[in-house]
């Protein structure tokens, strides 16, 4: 069985590339002469028979019946991903509608990335998935305290992922206004600029500031370490387009319904080192038929959420991963310059 350590030899690569364009170009099996059609090999279609059946011996390509043409196998889509996709360049049409949402891109953060979601699957016209940043991957850009009454302070962090975190502190001593201010500006001093769950000292401070400023901090420190990441589905109706069986669809349908294992999904293809996982690769039963893009987003320099893409292992993969590490830089850099 072949796997991408496998070296192939320079006329195998080709039509071995041949095959998989060809396939994701139609979705139906390919024969020699579609093979021999798509470019001058400078060999027989004979030449190319026998270099098919090689490859479909090597677990490259698989002959769904006798009489069809091949189809790529997982170890196939693998090779062509990792050693034979020709760089791809999103085209001017692609690029206007990106640069477009971007520039057009203000208001509340989940609405934004709503809508993100949605261009996603109309430029690549696959499920598009857009994890949203957790409260504890941002930077803390104001922070505020507003005494509502003599013993709840309200504490209010605007974060550079466009969230406001606010919690409202019920404390048993009273602060007065200048205690009030006092914290603020302790707070600010400290976490303005840094993550939200950074370390606050309230070494030296007078006793109901240091109090105050406490409490602030690991109110912020709870809420940003408990907040789980949002998940942002956009392209529902291209899954039911794109398998052909109702019931993988449905089972793909199912399961970008259950947030937790699509987050926890992404997480594992980044953490192993993946930007595209394929078939089996994915670990998840129902995406046995389903090939997966995905690509993290930095905010201030650090991982936030990702972008990712969920189509069938025939999806167009030069340019899904194009779009999806266009679409992440610029939302990376959207949400870092606040």
């Amino acid at each position: 069985m072949g796997s991408r350590t496998d070296a192939l030899s320079p006329r195998k690569e080709e039509v071995l590339r041949s095959v998989v364009e060809c396939y994701i170009a139609s979705a139906s099996p390919v024969g020699s002469g579609t093979v021999s059609d798509s470019e001058d090999f400078g060999v027989s279609p004979a030449t190319i028979r026998k270099e098919m059946l090689a490859l479909e011996q090597s677990g490259y390509l698989h002959q769904p019946h006798t009489s069809s043409g091949r189809v790529p196998t997982e170890a196939g889509y693998r090779y062509f991903v990792d050693a034979l996709m020709e760089p791809y360049s999103l085209g001017p049409v692609e690029d206007r509608q990106i640069n477009e949402f971007f520039e057009h891109a203000h208001g509340e953060l989940g609405s934004v990335l709503t809508s993100l979601s949605s261009l996603l699957a109309d430029v690549t016209r696959c499920a598009a998935v857009v994890v949203g940043p957790r409260a504890d991957s941002a930077v803390v850009r104001s922070v505020q305290l507003v005494e509502i009454s003599s013993h709840v302070v309200l504490v209010v962090a605007v974060l550079s992922t466009g969230a406001v975190e606010q919690r409202a502190l019920e404390l048993d001593f009273c602060p007065d206004r200048r205690d009030v201010e006092y914290a603020a500006d302790v707070l600010a001093r400290s976490l303005v600029s840094g993550p939200v769950d950074a370390a606050v000292s309230v070494d030296g401070l007078p006793e109901t500031v240091g109090g105050l400023v406490a409490a602030a901090a690991e109110a912020l420190r709870h809420g940003a370490g408990g907040l789980a990441e949002h998940l942002f589905v956009g392209g529902h109706a291209t899954v039911v387009r794109s398998f052909g069986a109702v019931e993988t669809a449905q089972r793909i349908l199912a399961l970008l319904e259950r947030h937790y294992a699509v987050v926890s999904l992404l997480r594992d293809i980044v953490d192993r080192g993946m930007r595209v996982a394929i078939g089996g690769e994915t670990g998840l039963m129902p995406l046995s038929d389903c090939s997966v893009v995905v690509s993290p987003y930095l905010v201030e320099g650090r991982r936030a959420g990702s972008i990712a893409v969920l189509g069938p292992t025939h999806l167009n993969y030069p340019q899904a991963m194009a779009t999806v590490a266009v679409i992440s830089r610029q939302l990376g850099r959207m949400l870092s310059s606040g």
